[in-house]
């Protein structure tokens, strides 16, 4: 919940890099509230208003979290495009997205693990 709230608080921050840990959780955590919210939609009779509502509040939050993300793997954040191509560049995104980040400082910051590390 912690990584999750992280990431809200720098809501629009596109700079930087995101560890694996903190765009997975980010993305587990959203996964969760969305099926809560599908299924209060349901019961409800909403017509997924809740749910709706929630993918567009966290619209930005998930773009700055998977641009950073990218970051740390040493990629533009302009990659995120590729998930545009219907089914591959989905999985081209997943891959990144799963690699290790750079070790050490790269040209969009330094390594949030040594940062966690002096902290």
């Amino acid at each position: 919940m912690n990584w999750y709230l992280g990431v809200l608080k720098n809501y629009a921050g596109f700079s930087g890099r995101a560890r694996r840990t903190e765009f997975w959780m980010f993305v587990l955590f959203n996964l969760i509230v969305q099926i809560v919210l599908t299924v209060i939609d349901s019961v409800i009779g909403l017509n997924s208003v809740l749910s709706g509502l929630y993918a567009l509040a966290v619209l930005i939050p998930s773009l700055a979290v998977s641009v950073r993300r990218l970051h740390d793997t040493d990629k533009s954040g302009w990659l995120l495009l590729l998930g545009l191509i219907p089914l591959v560049g989905g999985i081209i995104l997943i891959v990144f997205s799963a690699t290790a980040g750079t070790a050490g400082p790269n040209k969009y910051g330094h390594d949030p693990k040594q940062l966690g590390a002096h902290v």
